[in-house]
């Protein structure tokens, strides 16, 4: 298989990104995943890891998860990925199904393909609806890499590129003041993640933001959030937002919305701006997003994960791996660890980028696969697979302590 590997490894570099296969080459972390399922990934040459990073929450259900694969199976005898210009019965099911999920007036349903997509829908939506323009985001998140998503995050993401679109400005998350500061009559929306990942899964303060919503509505300006991470259960409750008891105006979902077998996403907006699409329905078309046969995927997505039992264990598993993991992080105290995030959306902080960079290696070495924020590179995302077993998580655990024993030099 190694010849067969090695040809692989080439080819991407000749002909997809040299610069992606360099990195991992001198880091020696290279992954070329061939058999996947369940927790697990395993790279051609045989090699099983454990994928604790899930794709930023693709892969919420697992890889090849065989409910969402005979929901898709069975909606290609009949169905493609549709035509944007006609009514769809598929469309029609998964967006009365996602507003079953929403609070009540969050029920106005846009498709798209990925969750760069649907932001730049949101924001595009935001600036339509107020004839504003100003967009505030939070510095150190992330929303994507296309246009107005791109224009709401960092400057390493935006600087090669300029110029990027105007009329964005950042804030810092969890500053209230700031933002109150910020958000003034141009203000169209505050776009957040509900937890910033990117940023290093930092959870917001208590009432941070119903503090936002209030500034958005006394300054008529809307709230986006942005769930494409947080959403389908990742923290223990369906959306995100549900731990924070706010309602935002406008909600964008995404990654593990297809339950890592078909690519949609979507953004939903509050029935009051509805008119707003009725004189021109031509107005923002997105000829993949929402296939037909991308619908199934997603309705199985939802009818799995906002089961309550679902929901629990997630809580359960959760709470498992932040106390074993408090206590690993005890028992090697220069490491600095300190756990973040609620539910399975968690970051790892250690006490520098080295330590994090080189326990990435490590658990790499010993079948785990994770990544660090690109944000706050101290920080390793840890976003296990949803329906991962007590068993597995054990399993997991267990590797992390030789990992973290190695490197505190015991």
């Amino acid at each position: 298989m190694e010849p067969d590997r090695d040809k692989a490894i080439q080819m991407y570099a000749d002909h997809v990104y040299p610069g992606k296969v360099e990195f991992y080459q001198k880091y020696d972390i290279v992954l070329v995943p061939e058999k996947r399922g369940g927790c697990k990934i395993s790279d051609t040459n045989g090699k099983t890891f454990y994928n604790c990073h899930c794709n930023g929450g693709v892969f919420n259900l697992g890889h090849r998860n065989q409910d969402v694969i005979k929901a898709v199976t069975q909606a290609m005898e009949t169905y493609d990925i549709g035509n944007h210009h006609l009514i769809s019965r598929p469309r029609a099911m998964l967006g009365q199904m996602i507003a079953e999920t929403l609070p009540q007036g969050l029920n106005q349903v846009v498709y798209g393909v990925s969750g760069g997509e649907a932001i730049d829908l949101a924001i595009k939506l935001a600036r339509g609806v107020t004839g504003r323009e100003q967009i505030v985001s939070a510095r150190g998140g992330y929303h994507g890499h296309t246009g107005f998503a791109l224009a709401t995050g960092d400057d390493k993401f935006k600087e090669k590129f300029k110029p990027v679109p105007a009329g964005f400005r950042q804030v810092m998350f969890n500053d209230v003041d700031e933002m109150q500061k910020a958000v003034e009559s141009n203000t169209a929306a505050v776009i957040l993640e509900t937890i910033p990942s990117t940023m290093g899964m930092v959870t917001p303060v208590e009432n941070y933001l119903k503090q936002v919503k209030g500034i958005c509505e006394k300054n008529g300006s809307l709230l986006i959030l942005d769930e494409v991470q947080t959403g389908f259960g990742r923290t223990g409750r369906f959306w995100g937002f549900e731990n924070y008891d706010v309602k935002p105006d406008m909600i964008v979902m995404g990654k593990g919305m297809g339950g890592g077998i078909y690519p949609i996403s979507a953004t939903v907006y509050d029935e009051r701006h509805k008119d707003f699409f009725r004189q021109d329905p031509f107005l923002h078309i997105s000829t993949c997003g929402g296939s037909e046969i991308g619908c199934f995927a997603a309705m199985k997505v939802i009818e799995i994960s906002r089961e309550q039992p679902f929901l629990d264990h997630v809580v359960a598993l959760g709470d498992f791996f932040r106390e074993r993991l408090e206590a690993l992080g005890g028992k090697y105290p220069g490491l600095g660890l300190k756990v973040r995030g609620l539910g399975l959306m968690m970051g790892l902080e250690f006490k520098d980028e080295i330590t994090a960079l080189f326990l990435i290696k490590l658990l790499f070495d010993n079948g785990i696969y994770v990544v660090y924020s690109g944000n706050d590179p101290k920080v390793i995302q840890f976003l296990p697979v949803l329906n991962i077993s007590k068993t597995a998580a054990q399993e997991i655990l267990t590797i992390m302590e030789t990992a973290f024993k190695a490197m505190s030099g015991e």
